[in-house]
């Protein structure tokens, strides 16, 4: 009978353990939860701006005009907000000419939801592609 009422006793003194204990570590979950979450959204960004940059600059190597390049580079990163998407062709369409060099650099700015990663990270957060190949 000792032995039974010491188990009751203990157990009436660790009700609201687990409560506590998931009180301490519920907002590093969240928090890692959320940040897997926000690198995702801007991972995924980054890659369609790469394959945007890396479309327009194929389009500009054969010989294509800029609005063309432009238009090319937001049809390719059409799953993202096109006024925040910034295009830069160098050399204009005048100076690119066989065996040089043509650059189409893609710049966006992607906006952060989880406050708390806000103070963590810029928001919006910037990002950059760049894709360079030979002019044909």
């Amino acid at each position: 009978m000792c032995l039974k009422g010491v188990g009751l006793m203990r157990l009436k003194n660790e009700r609201g353990q687990a409560t506590v204990e998931l009180a301490l570590v519920l907002p590093v979950l969240l928090l890692i939860l959320f940040g897997i979450m926000e690198f995702g959204r801007i991972f995924s960004a980054y890659l369609i701006i790469t394959n945007a940059a890396r479309e327009g600059v194929r389009l500009a190597v054969v010989g294509g005009s800029d609005t063309a390049i432009e238009q090319r580079v937001e049809d390719a990163a059409a799953g993202l907000d096109e006024t925040k998407l910034t295009v830069t062709i160098t050399p204009p369409a005048s100076g690119r000419l066989s065996g040089t060099e043509a650059t189409v650099r893609v710049d966006y700015s992607v906006d952060l939801v989880t406050p708390v990663l806000s103070g963590i990270a810029p928001n919006p957060f910037p990002l950059t592609a760049q894709s360079t190949m030979r002019v044909e």
